[in-house]
């Protein structure tokens, strides 16, 4: 095998990623945007910013932040559901009780709403078509509602 043949096995993958902005490091609810990957987009009057990216699983990402950097709200949709384990990061766990007590009240998780004092979670769709938002109620800048998430 070639040197320019390794290279372009090795290279050409991460390259085409880099350039697409695929991407899967994102923060958490509650932590702050990292500026080392795409540069955001400012949103509502600087109330807000926003950066999109895009999971292994070709799902895209939107990512909220406040004026900050902390980041009070994410948005999907795409073929797979994301990791909200790590997108949700200290708000799993509420977030798991809350869809733990949907579930045992009879209400179906294929399109659910899991509304804690801490956190929002809206998830639906079907399979290779799914679309949600996470929000923390407490944490939309003045101006921004949950309305604006999409």
């Amino acid at each position: 095998m070639t040197n320019f043949s390794l290279f372009r096995r090795a290279a050409f993958p991460a390259l085409l990623s880099a350039f697409l902005c695929v991407t899967d490091a994102q923060a958490e609810l509650g932590g702050t945007m990292s500026f080392t990957a795409a540069a955001p987009v400012s949103l509502l009057n600087g109330a807000a910013r926003m950066r999109t990216s895009v999971d292994a699983g070709g799902t895209t990402i939107d990512e909220y932040a406040s004026s900050t950097g902390r980041i009070f709200a994410y948005t999907w949709q795409g073929p797979t559901m994301p990791d909200l384990r790590a997108l949700l990061g200290p708000y799993d766990a509420s977030y798991r009780s809350g869809a733990t007590a949907n579930l045992a009240a009879g209400r179906e998780l294929h399109a659910a709403r899991v509304a804690r004092p801490d956190v929002v979670v809206e998830s639906g769709g079907q399979m290779r078509s799914y679309v949600g938002r996470a929000w923390l109620p407490d944490a939309l800048p003045a101006g921004v509602t949950p309305d604006d998430l999409h």
